[in-house]
Order: structure tokens, then sequence, then C-alpha cells
């Protein structure tokens, strides 16, 4: 081989070289920019829940501000349990955006897990180009650069080869310093995991601080309710602010039902009027029920339908649904799908959800401890729409699950 044809080979061999290392360059680059954007959507995920707890926080500290002035004993035993059941919700909430916050933090751990492992990986292919790149250079060395700008026929030629060395080592010097970061990567990595580690502890530990609260203040607000049943008369009193309530709230119900078969005609006249006028058919898709009720919470029942007897007063009083014993926080689901009618909060039945299925049936849900839609919403069987809680005139966590056809109660076991 004559050493013109030589000194051209090792020249493309070179420029392969460096062009391969200056794509990998640009490839570990591209990763870099991927990892830390997924990295940055999740922390940001976390930095708008962190606004939002110190958002609970505010305003809790203002209820407990409240609760601890000298109007708040003044007031109504029963406007008392509102305001510890708004504390209550409050803690509810803080309770699910740390859980979600703990949740985001496991995610986060996940990508950083992941990114170390690049990065090594990274590291080490990295390391390994550099290795066979010293390797040619102690094979060829500088003889390869001399002969590469003594094989030049013109000075033109030599400027020009003069350029393509100094592109050589200029990748060679690009190949070290990827290298070096590589191995400031891996290093960055393993830091941010073990600090995202100590924030997921710090959160873990809060959350468990919320619990213990909240148990402590849904105490406070049961034994509100027990001392006030035990005065015959706050307890009768309260039976029939409780009856006084539920009439209103069936009389709501009716109403509503009603409004919503009004809107549901209207919205068929028009969908058939634009068929006969061959225009688009607009318009709310009403969901309708399928005609059974499935349980919307699992859990024991502690009392049933109908007549029952007050365990001290001896009072004889009608219960219109059925309680349904569950922990706090356990879901509550649609026991068909619908459209929700109500969603609100009252002293009686504290917060509760109201949902028409069609054909004249609505189901009621009591007591929860948050809800999670609102009036007009379609829901499907078996959907979450709230949290089982003990807010309203309640003395522990549970359901109070009713069931209403054509504007009357009736017992929930007969559809379930």
């Amino acid at each position: 081989m004559n050493n013109k044809k030589f000194v051209r080979i090792v020249a493309v061999v070179l420029a392969i070289l460096m062009l391969l290392s200056v794509a990998m360059i640009a490839i570990s680059a591209l990763a870099d920019v991927s990892s830390s954007a997924s990295s940055r959507a999740t922390q940001a995920q976390i930095d708008k829940l962190k606004a939002e707890k110190r958002d609970f926080e505010r305003e809790k500290r203002e209820i407990t501000s409240k609760i601890n002035s000298i109007e708040f004993e003044r007031l109504k035993e029963i406007e008392k349990k509102e305001v510890l059941d708004e504390r209550i919700m409050l803690t509810g909430l803080e309770i699910d955006n740390i859980n979600e916050t703990i949740s985001q933090y496991n995610t986060l751990i996940r990508e950083k897990e992941y990114d170390i492992i690049v990065a090594q990986n990274r590291e080490e292919a990295q390391l390994q180009r550099y290795k066979t790149r010293v390797r040619d250079m102690e094979e060829n060395g500088i003889i390869s650069y001399l002969e590469i700008l003594f094989g030049s026929t013109s000075f033109s030629d030599l400027l020009a080869r003069i350029d393509f060395v100094s592109d050589i080592m200029r990748a060679d010097e690009n190949s070290y310093n990827a290298l070096q970061k590589a191995r400031r990567d891996t290093l960055t990595a393993k830091d941010e995991l073990e600090v995202t580690k100590v924030e997921l502890e710090e959160e873990l530990s809060y959350v468990e601080e919320l619990k213990t609260e909240l148990e402590e203040q849904l105490e406070e607000a049961h034994a509100l309710i027990k001392k006030m049943e035990e005065d015959i008369n706050t307890e009768r009193a309260l039976h029939q602010q409780v009856v006084a309530e539920e009439d209103r709230v069936q009389k709501e119900i009716n109403a509503a039902v009603a409004e919503l078969a009004r809107l549901q005609e209207a919205e068929r006249q028009a969908r058939l009027r634009a068929i006969r006028n061959n225009q688009p058919s607009t318009g709310t898709t009403w969901v309708s029920g399928t005609g059974e009720l499935m349980w919307p919470v699992s859990g024991t029942v502690s009392s049933e339908f109908g007549i029952r007897t007050h365990p001290v007063f001896g009072d004889r009083r009608m219960h219109n649904g059925i309680d349904i014993g569950a922990r706090h926080g356990t879901n509550v689901v649609a026991a068909d799908s619908g459209t929700v009618i109500t969603s609100t909060y009252n002293s009686s039945y504290g917060n509760y959800i109201v949902i028409s299925h069609g054909s004249g049936v609505t189901t009621l849900y009591a007591h929860l401890s948050s809800r999670s839609v609102s009036v007009n919403a379609s829901v499907t069987k078996g959907q979450v729409i709230g949290l089982v809680g003990s807010t309203g005139i309640s003395t522990g966590p549970h359901l109070h699950f009713e069931v209403s056809v054509n504007g009357s109660r009736v017992n929930p076991r007969t559809k379930l």
C-alpha cells in the first residue's frame, strides 16, 4: 500500500470516529433534555400540590382560630358542628393532597432511578469510546497526523489538512469532556434521588400526623352530637330539625327531577325538529340508569329502613334510608348511572349527593366527608362520587343511603 493511499485511509477512519463522537454527544444531550423535561413535569405537579397544601393550612388556621374564639362558644350546638365539619373536610382534603404528593414523589423517584441507570450506561459507553480513541492514538499517534500533513500536494491542501487535524483534535477533546459530563450526570442523578427520598419521607410522616389529627377532630365532633342526644329537650329539637330537613330535601329532589324531565323532553323535541329539518343534532346526551342498583359502599348495615326506637327516650321514629358503616374516607360509588341533581351540604345530611336515574328513581348519599361530582354531571354505575364521612348529624363514619321512586322514599334493600 503506497504512502498516499495509507494517509487517505487513516484520514477517512479518523473522520468517521470524529463524526461518531459528535453524534453520540448530541444523542446524549437529547436524552438529557428528554429526561429533564419529564422530571420538570413531575416536579411542577409537586410544586402545585404544595401550593394547594399551603392554602389548606391557611384555611385550617382560620377555622381553628374561629373554634378557639368566644364567638364559637356562643353558637348553637348544631352551628358548632357545622364549623367542626368544615375543619374535618379541610383536613380530609389536605390528606388527599398529601397522598397525591406522595404518589408524585414515587413517580419522581422512579424517574430518578431510571435517570441513574441511563447516566451510568451513558458514562460506560462514553468511557468505552474514549478508551477506543486513546488506543487508536497510541497505535497511530502523532505519526498519523504528520503523515496527513506531509501528504499534502499544495499549500492550500496543507491548510485544509491542518483544519481537518484540528477538527479531529477538537472531537477528541469533546469526547473527553463528554466522559466527564457523563460522570457528573451520574453523581447528580444519585444526589437528586437521595434528596427526593428525604422529601418523600417528610410527606409520609406528615400524612400520619394529619390522620391522627383527623381522628381527634372526628372524636370532638362526635362527642358534640352525643352530648346533644343525651339531653332530651335538645335531642327532640334536633330530631325535629332533621325531619324538617328531610322533608325539605325531598321536595327539592322532586322539583329537581321534574325540572330534569322538562329539560330532557325539551331536548328530545329539539332533536326531533333537527332530524325533520335535516340539521345536525345538538344538546346534552342524558345518561339513564340500568334499573338495577348496586351497593354504594362496602360495609355493614348498622341501621335499617323503617321505624326505629330511640335507645334512651323510647321515641318511635321513621328512618328513611339505611346506614352502612364504613371507614372514614372509603370510596362511595353511584348505585346506578344517571345525572347528579344535588351536590351540597346541610346541617342534617352534612355533605350529600342526589342522583336521578330516570323512570322516577333517585338515590341519596349523605354524611360524606367530601364530594367529587357536581350538579348536572353525568355519572356511570360504580363511579366514585365521594368519600364516607360523618358530616351533619352523625356520631360516626357511615353512609346514609336513600332511594326514592316517583317522589316517595322506599326501602333501598328492595332495589339492591
